[in-house]
């Protein structure tokens, strides 16, 4: 009898959180945004939600069949595939080998808008594609499902969730016009720097001239970039005529991806939900081939580099400097690289084509982290309080360690004028200089000193949207006033002709006045 009531308790267990679970839509964005979006589908797993994932027949990391999620397979191009993405950096890399000009800047933002066009417009025709198939869009209407979960940094997953009339929750950073902080709470310019124009929150006057410049062009680079694609897109299904930005800004909840550690202080909303560094997690123990290879280093430690999962390797000549300069230092060197061996690489150097990073990053003998500046790798830098070198090559990148450097946790060198004097001198600073790690400790005590790890905030919001079928109690409807409504042009506009009057009135009274008098004085003369 005991063991039959144990049986029964124990299925009760496996049974009944897959009952109460939800049932999620997620629509990702390829490459290594997906490696943050695997963490909430895989977190979401875990707690009973049944999960699934579009997948468009090119994707790059999404797999088709995983024990976490099902898959709905579209049969057509998403824009997200390998080549894609590795022509689009090799391409971006070549540019910035030219120099910092203004010249520069420019070819590569032109570089930006081209590929980002023709990506936003495969991602179009894709959800075309399953709008148009009746009978996926029937067979995702009946499986009722609670939300969609999507990137913003492309639309396609706010096209669904408006089609299919779901809540709709941002896992985020960034939107198809930019940081998603802009699109949804009050940014002045004055004191919040918009992103790529490597500011700070305390600018001179020239560089919040400056910052609404970028601002300025950079908006009308985007809405140039994405709106002729969406506009039609929404126009053809939803009857909006180019107010396709508006479906984005109805979102029930925005995940943020970013901690005040690393964000400047700013003004938010209360459907903004700080999830900063929710993949970092303690270290686990290395392979046995790595931790012999980190413990040889002895008391020098360890320097790990690696440029994200887009850069696997570089120009030769660019990674022969990079090596050269690693072979004169006393550390050891594990370097994820996956191109042709530099010929100046140096016994002290490990070349990987992957790494655990996180646990390398958490091995009490890494010393210094070389990186491309993504928030993914700052974060899990500051969890485990490792000190930066930055060589940032595209997006956001030189923006985010910008704000490090600000912080005294990190220093860079530009890409355009590397070579291994200044990258080895570069190392030497970080390494040498004390300020850096203490800094860089502080930040991480800052950055786990929270109620609730952020993975256990996020998944709270998720299944607190689910519950309560959205959350439009959060969200505010400014996004639908007109632009004079919002920033108080007609209010304004009217107060003044109220106080033009008032002033006005009494003097064309007086005047009336005068002018009956003189009039009646003229009569009795005449």
């Amino acid at each position: 009898m005991f063991f039959s009531w144990a049986s029964i308790i124990s299925l009760l267990t496996v049974i009944l959180p897959a009952a109460q679970g939800g049932k999620v839509l997620v629509f990702p964005h390829d490459g290594s945004h997906w490696v943050n979006m695997n963490i909430l589908v895989e977190e979401l797993h875990s707690r009973g939600h049944s999960v699934t994932v579009v997948r468009a027949s090119d994707s790059w990391y999404i797999k088709d069949t995983s024990p976490f999620y099902s898959s709905v397979a579209v049969d057509i191009a998403g824009g997200s595939d390998e080549e894609f993405f590795r022509l689009f950096v090799s391409e971006v890399i070549q540019i910035k080998l030219r120099g910092r000009s203004a010249w520069t800047r420019f070819a590569l933002d032109m570089e930006l808008k081209d590929k980002f066009s023709e990506m936003h417009r495969k991602i179009c025709e894709m959800v075309i594609y399953m709008f148009e198939n009746k009978e996926l869009m029937r067979t995702l209407n009946d499986t009722k499902y609670d939300m969609v979960l999507t990137d913003p940094s492309n639309g396609g997953g706010v096209m669904l969730a408006h089609y299919l009339g779901l809540p709709l929750v941002f896992n985020v950073r960034w939107t198809v016009h930019g940081e998603a902080h802009f699109a949804i709470a009050p940014s002045p310019l004055s004191y919040v720097p918009f992103p790529v124009a490597e500011l700070t929150d305390e600018m001179t006057f020239f560089e919040r001239v400056k910052n609404v410049v970028v601002y300025t062009i950079r908006m009308h680079l985007y809405k140039r970039t994405v709106g002729p694609h969406y506009s039609e897109l929404c126009n053809r299904y939803f009857g909006l005529d180019g107010d396709y930005f508006s479906l984005f800004q109805a979102a029930d909840l925005w995940l943020m991806r970013v901690d005040f550690v690393f964000e400047f202080p700013r003004p938010t909303m209360p459907n903004v939900i700080y999830m900063g560094g929710f993949q970092c997690k303690p270290a686990k123990p290395l392979p046995q081939h790595l931790e012999e290879f980190v413990q040889s280093s002895g008391e020098h430690g360890v320097i790990i580099m690696s440029l994200g999962t887009l850069v696997a390797e570089l120009p030769s000549d660019l990674a022969d400097e990079i090596a050269a300069a690693f072979a004169k230092l006393p550390q050891k060197v594990i370097w994820r690289y996956t191109g042709d061996r530099p010929a100046t690489l140096g016994n002290n150097t490990l070349l990987v084509d992957w790494m655990p990073q996180n646990d390398l990053l958490g091995h009490p003998k890494t010393k210094v982290f070389v990186a491309h500046g993504g928030t993914n790798g700052i974060f899990e830098a500051i969890y485990h309080s490792v000190p930066i070198v930055g060589i940032p090559l595209v997006f956001d990148q030189a923006d985010n360690l910008s704000r490090m450097r600000l912080k005294g946790v990190a220093t860079g060198v530009a890409i355009s004028g590397l070579d291994r004097i200044m990258f080895w001198n570069t190392l030497q600073e970080v390494l040498h200089e004390p300020s850096y790690r203490m800094n860089m400790q502080r930040l991480s005590r800052l950055h786990r000193d929270q109620p609730m790890k952020p993975l256990d905030r996020a998944l709270f919001w998720i299944e607190f949207v689910m519950r309560h079928k959205g959350a439009a109690h959060l969200r505010t409807e400014s996004y639908r006033m007109p632009w004079y409504s919002y920033h108080s042009v007609d209010v304004i506009v009217f107060l003044l002709a109220t106080v033009f009057l008032l002033i006005l009135l009494p003097f064309a009274l007086i005047r009336c006045i005068c002018s009956m008098m003189c009039y009646k004085q003229k009569n009795k003369r005449e």
